[in-house]
């Protein structure tokens, strides 16, 4: 698929399935080795392994994989460093507890061998593995997590801020235990959001250069330590020996290759011909056209390589065309509405993409937290009713889809109605384009890469049968980043990843306060009581049903404000591989296939 503007936040990506009954949770407070956001984590304690890795899978060879683009900084964790590279967190990197992608959102003991809090969870208590240490050697103690948890407080990334802020107070009563205090916070997902912290070493790190874009090779705890280093062109990195849970449970069939080679290109083309070539070793398709049509190749037709649709289990994120209401012009919801109306999926779809793609009709697509298709319950029904008018009644019953044409790209119904919203709205066509108080109907749509552009220049061919004149604008990545960030764009096209439980990330996303904060994710500038009171049910909900009915309401919100022009999604992960790798039968219910951007649950055959 099209590369999308926030995939900045794309490693590691979580769907849902909600195939378990919520279970009570315990009246009292004790250590535990895991925690689920709702009910119970699945895996037992002294569990052997995670149910979608091969536990003994064979250790050794070299991964080459390429992503497109440059990088200038090896941190990871601010903003203002630079572009970093990719692979760091997770590999160099680790945090006090991980994930299961077979669960929603369960995470499980890391560098925090247990975890503690309450019914309420007003607290919550870290106890640090004592085998744990950074990739020097020097232990890890409860001083690094204080040190981390200040340094992102202050230095991290926005939504990181944003977050730890809340924490009423951090102590450390002995050099393995953390403690926080949540009183009063109102969000029962506060917990596992401090667990999934990184945990820095604050004998390596100078707070004060922190902020600056640095290519120093930076020590973590992980699996992998950095060796080399070409700025913007490749870095590698080679597993750690000496990596302290290489035993662990939760790390047994995971990171198997002894190096990992990561090359960048300045453009897809010269990234795919590089595989072809057989430089890299495994590549994730996101042009449906070269998916179809470029894959006919030597490599493919001898079985030196091969290429798999894999299942993307859970929900689909959101992709659309987004308004930024921080403009005058697209206040006005029916200016909005019909503006999307003009986006002609079905022609799009089989002219440019080969037919692959699905349209996409909510934010929690193909999932339980979905609305679209379903009347609201009585419990969404309550958590609407001091927001009278916030949902529309197709929306509301479920009956709303995205508009949809005969194909021809000639259809003449959504034009018809389109211009029954700009009339309401007070617009009207003179010589051929739709004025208002003699001002033309007229904005820019900034993109980034060809591919963008030319879905854009498609969109604004539509609009123009209608009147609307549509610049499209194409820049540079750091253009784009600069004025992303500071949210100078009229329209551009956005990226919504979908959670397996959507939760503190919706603030930065939707949330009032995040609307006017620089570099924020409220790439619409939404500030809506509604929005702001569901994404405090859905972190407030107890009960799987409860949180259900929370999300559910919050997409019909969303969808009822007409922030975006929906667009659409691939029904599973395109990719090729060299048939020198290998990967587990059982995939993870709940992420990614390959594991991660690295491939973290893949081996090589012959090493």
């Amino acid at each position: 698929m099209i590369r999308l503007a926030s995939a900045v936040l794309a490693a590691g990506v979580l769907a849902l399935a909600l195939a378990h009954s919520p279970r009570a949770e315990p009246a009292a407070s004790t250590p535990e080795p895991a925690i689920a956001m709702h009910g119970e984590p699945d895996l037992p304690a002294g569990f052997d392994h995670l149910p979608y890795v091969e536990p003994n899978a064979p250790k050794g060879g070299r991964l080459t994989i390429g992503f497109q683009g440059t990088f200038d900084s090896l941190n990871p964790f601010n903003l203002k460093a630079g572009s970093t590279a990719q692979g760091l967190n997770g590999n160099v990197f680790e945090t006090l507890m991980t994930r299961s992608l077979d669960e929603p959102f369960t995470l499980y003991g890391l560098i925090a061998q247990t975890i503690e809090t309450d019914a309420d969870r007003s607290f919550v208590t870290f106890r640090l593995d004592p085998r744990a240490h950074f990739s020097d050697g020097v232990p890890i103690t409860s001083a690094d997590v204080l040190f981390t948890f200040n340094l992102l407080k202050t230095k991290g990334r926005p939504q990181q801020r944003a977050a730890y802020s809340l924490v009423k107070a951090i102590d450390a009563p002995d050099p393995l235990t953390v403690r926080y205090d949540l009183k009063g916070v109102g969000d029962r997902e506060m917990p596992l959001t401090l667990a999934l912290m990184p945990v820095l070493p604050r004998h390596k790190i100078d707070p004060a250069k922190f902020d600056e874009a640095s290519l120093e090779i930076p020590t973590g705890s992980g699996p992998y330590r950095i060796v080399d280093v070409k700025p913007g062109e490749h870095l590698i990195l080679h597993r750690d020996p000496n990596y302290w849970a290489k035993d662990l449970p939760i790390r047994r069939g995971l990171y198997n290759f002894d190096e990992i080679d990561i090359e960048y290109f300045r453009d897809a083309n010269s990234l795919f011909e590089a595989f072809r070539a057989g430089l890299l070793d495994f590549r994730t398709e996101t042009n449906p056209v070269r998916w179809t049509s470029s894959y006919d190749f030597p490599a493919i037709r001898d079985h030196r390589m091969m290429r798999e649709s894999l299942p993307m289990g859970g929900p689909k994120g959101m992709d659309g065309f987004v308004f930024n209401l921080r403009r005058p012009l697209f206040t006005d919801i029916r200016i909005r509405e019909a503006l999307g109306l003009m986006f002609d999926f079905e022609w799009i779809n089989a002219n440019l993409y080969d037919g692959l793609y699905i349209r996409t009709k909510s934010f929690f697509d193909e999932s339980e937290l979905a609305s679209t298709g379903r009347p609201a319950s009585e419990e969404e029904r309550r958590l609407l009713a001091p927001f009278p008018g916030a949902v529309r009644d197709d929306i509301l019953e479920g009956r709303w889809r995205p508009s949809a044409t005969d194909g021809s790209g000639q259809d003449r119904t959504a034009p018809k109605r389109a211009l029954e919203l700009l009339r309401q709205a007070g617009y009207a066509i003179t010589n051929g384009r739709l004025e208002k108080d003699g001002a033309p109907l007229a904005f820019e749509i900034m993109v980034t890469d060809r591919n963008q552009e030319r879905l854009a220049l498609n969109y604004a061919d539509s609009l123009a049968r209608i009147g609307v004149a549509v610049k499209v604008r194409l820049v540079d990545e750091v253009q784009y980043q600069r004025r992303r960030q500071k949210f100078d764009f009229d329209m551009m096209i956005g990226s919504w990843i979908a959670s397996a439980s959507p939760g503190n990330e919706q603030r930065s996303r939707w949330g009032s306060a995040s609307a006017d904060q620089e570099a924020s994710f409220n790439l619409a500038g939404a500030k809506s009581p509604a929005i702001d009171a569901l994404i405090s049910a859905l972190l407030t909900a107890k009960t799987q049903e409860d949180f259900v009915a929370a999300v559910r309401t919050y997409d019909r919100v969303l969808l009822s404000g007409f922030y975006i022009v929906p667009l659409f999604h691939a029904p599973d992960l395109w990719t090729a591989a060299s048939t020198k790798l290998a990967r587990p039968q059982q995939l993870p219910r709940h992420g990614s296939p390959t594991g991660g951007a690295t491939l973290d649950t893949w081996w090589k055959k012959e090493p």
